[in-house]
């Protein structure tokens, strides 16, 4: 058995992030495994016990040039972990997302010859753009979890070792989804039509997709007058933000637009909001795997800085960038990117989802999808990562 309590490190930097970290840190404990965690976690992982030594919007940054405004708080946070670790190593660092951000870490741990193993969980997107970070990632990352079957093959083509886990949200959400206790969990008139518009978790992605949202949703007011909208917000500070943009417009425009608070503690609005929209029109991330896994009729948008896009619009290998898209091999949801992300152009795509057969041609792919993620045999995440310290007992796996 273990002569000392496990210590992992774990660095998150945005919600989706800190759900996965949540749920990896209690199959840790499920199995019975002695285990302290530390790092950068989220409100979900910090009420289950986590130590959390900055906090995770600290990394909450997208794009070349907003990363670089950034660039010497982002050091400073790497360095103060390293250091931290050089003191008292963790016996696992474990990066979920952020790649940009967690690669780094990894990087320095392998430069200064800590005794840490290292781990990525979620696969950065490697196979789709920047594919020479696949050499850094050889060279200084111990595991990388897979989200996705693909991934995996991607990966044991480089000899990079890698191990399929699966998505834990396609196993929770069930294939049968009740729109209607969706819209009674959060309170609202079941027969009342919704549109859920998502700008995206981070300040900087509502300073440049708030307007464009709420432009779309004054367009569709005054068409379809019925119509509802709802916003999450994923904490105060967001809150505080989208507030600020919705009082630029009249009256009549915020009437109609609810804006949902987090609330618990669970970072579980977004998902709720979605469930509860009759249609979902959302920024380009990790948030449109749960749309899809929620079976809800969608459109997705994204802008960059305009530098920042024309860099990595070079550096992209596949065709499309939202996750349903990339999972189908073909074009299941529309993407707005760039300069095609306008009001006018967004509005357009939602009402196009307001005819019933385009809105169940896409829900039939989706639950379709959803029983394809099902299907695959996958690993347990909890065991791949012990299997790195071999002289760790590894309790037996708890049905």
């Amino acid at each position: 058995m273990q002569n000392k309590k496990l210590k992992i490190g774990i660095v998150v930097g945005e919600v989706s992030g800190d759900t996965l970290g949540v749920k990896l840190m209690r199959s840790f404990r499920e199995q019975g495994i002695d285990v302290e965690f530390e790092g950068i976690g989220g409100p979900q992982m910090i009420a289950e016990g986590f130590q959390s030594y900055y906090p995770m919007d600290v990394l909450s940054v997208m794009g070349i040039v907003e990363v670089l405004k950034d660039i010497k708080q982002l050091f400073a946070v790497r360095d103060g972990l390293l250091e931290r670790w050089q003191r008292e190593p963790v016996d696992i660092f474990i990066g979920i997302d952020a790649p940009d951000f967690n690669l780094r870490v990894s990087k320095k741990i392998k430069q200064l010859q800590l005794p840490i193993k290292t781990v990525q969980y979620v696969s950065p997107s490697v196979w789709a753009w920047r594919q020479g970070r696949v050499h850094g990632i050889k060279a200084n990352i111990d595991l990388v979890l897979c989200l996705f079957p693909f991934e995996k093959a991607f990966f044991q083509r480089w000899q990079v070792p890698a191990a399929f886990v699966g998505h834990p949200l396609a196993s929770e959400l069930p294939l049968d989804n009740s729109i209607q206790a969706a819209k009674e969990e959060l309170g609202l008139d079941p027969q009342v039509q919704h549109i859920a518009l998502l700008p995206g978790s981070r300040r900087g992605e509502i300073e440049r997709l708030g307007p464009l949202v709420l432009d779309a949703a004054q367009i569709l007011m005054q068409k379809y007058p019925a119509y509802e909208f709802l916003i999450p917000a994923i904490n105060d500070a967001r809150k505080q933000q989208i507030e600020a943009l919705l009082a630029q417009y009249p009256q009549e425009v915020r009437a109609k637009i609810q804006l949902l608070e987090n609330q618990g503690k669970e970072s579980k609005v977004g998902r709720q909001v979605m469930n509860a929209a009759n249609i979902v029109a959302l920024a380009s991330g990790t948030a449109t795997l749960e749309a899809m896994l929620l079976h809800r009729p969608m459109v997705t948008f994204y802008k960059l800085n305009w530098l920042s896009y024309h860099v990595i619009k070079f550096l992209i290998k596949i065709p499309y960038y939202s996750l349903p898209n990339i999972i189908a091999g073909k074009k299941v949801i529309q993407e707005l990117i760039q300069h095609d992300a306008t009001a006018e152009k967004l509005s357009q795509e939602i009402e196009k989802l307001m005819h019933v057969e385009a809105a169940q041609i896409q829900v039939m792919q989706h639950i379709t999808m959803h029983k394809q993620l099902l299907d695959r045999n996958s690993e347990d995440p909890v065991q791949a990562v012990l299997a790195l310290l071999p002289n760790t007992a590894q309790p037996a796996n708890r049905a």
